[in-house]
């Protein structure tokens, strides 16, 4: 089964790699499961035995996750980007669009408002099939560590009292109705202007989406001794005036400097352990009497974590410098 698991992923990546070069010929179910060696029968029913959707439902909505964005982003004409992302005509793209996001594509160009993208899967992940942390490789990236001073910004979110990391955070946020991972990933998705967005398709920091913990006295006491509250979402500028999710809060966070301990790109599936306990030891070990800094410790400040494993994992720390 893991070997299907992967399979699936490289049709998930050849879909994107497709979606963006705009090469709908490709995108064929015959075109597909040759890439793989199998039936097309054979691998539409293990598509939708591991993704959970059919892999028609799966190809519309990326083709319309990104074609949403041509329409936000962009005055290019309705048709032409109805033609560009596989549609037969623009009323076919508004039906489709309008059945999936309940307007026109005129009307949200007019007036964008969040709504559920279908963002890219990662159908192999080898923690969830169990194979995390198994043959992991000695990383070749060191630890580097450096000051900087992060502009005033906000940042729109989610937030979990209880929950103990990334997947035990989702967990939890799966039973909230609107919180599940697969909802907020899609929502965050559709917001504009975020300011870590580098045009990645996956819902991480390449797409501009983080995990934060921030101070609060009511937070989980954490192995770093401070109550935190785990958040997830994305760094908006300062002057952010648009719509707020209802199941989301948006914060003020202050200009501030910041420790940040930051590791190179990597291979999530041979690396991300060695990788993390790199980023902990480097922690644990810095000296921050010999800096001149010591941590922000204050009630509301924001600890970003951002994971894109062909840029970076880092850890971006609140700090003050010591008078």
């Amino acid at each position: 089964m893991c070997i299907w698991y992967k399979s699936i992923q490289t049709l998930v990546e050849e879909i994107d790699r497709c979606i963006k070069a705009k090469d709908d010929e490709a995108l064929t179910l015959r075109h597909l499961s040759g890439t793989l060696g199998y039936s097309e029968f054979y691998v539409s029913r293990k598509f939708s035995e591991i993704a959970g959707m059919t892999l028609k439902e799966y190809l519309n909505g990326r083709r319309l996750a990104f074609a949403l964005k041509e329409v936000r982003d962009t005055q290019k004409g309705l048709l032409d980007i109805a033609l560009d992302y596989g549609f037969s005509s623009q009323e076919a793209f508004t039906r489709a669009f309008g059945k999936a996001y309940g307007m026109t594509p005129g009307g949200y160009r007019k007036e964008p408002a969040p709504v559920v993208l279908r963002t890219a899967i990662r159908p192999f992940d080898c923690y969830l099939t169990g194979t995390g942390g198994k043959d992991m490789k000695k990383t070749a990236h060191e630890v580097k560590t450096y000051f900087v001073t992060i502009p005033a910004h906000k940042f729109l979110h989610i937030r979990n009292y209880e929950s103990i990391g990334y997947w035990d955070f989702w967990e939890k946020q799966s039973h909230i109705p609107g919180q599940d991972c697969e909802t907020i990933c899609g929502l965050l998705d559709s917001i504009p202007d975020k300011l870590d967005d580098a045009g990645g398709e996956e819902a991480n920091s390449g797409s501009g989406q983080v995990m934060a913990y921030i101070n609060e006295p009511t937070g989980r006491l954490c192995s770093w001794g401070i109550p935190l509250a785990e958040a997830y979402g994305v760094r908006l500028p300062a002057d952010y005036a648009g719509p707020v999710p209802e199941q989301m809060q948006l914060m003020d966070v202050p200009e501030g400097e910041y420790i940040v301990f930051e590791h190179g790109p990597f291979s999530f599936q041979t690396e991300n352990a060695q990788v993390e306990a790199a980023i902990e030891q480097a922690m644990q070990a810095f000296d921050y009497e010999k800096s001149g800094y010591e941590p922000d410790l204050t009630q509301g400040r924001v600890f970003y974590f951002f994971h894109d494993e062909k840029r970076f994992w880092k850890y971006v720390r609140p700090v003050w410098r010591v008078k």
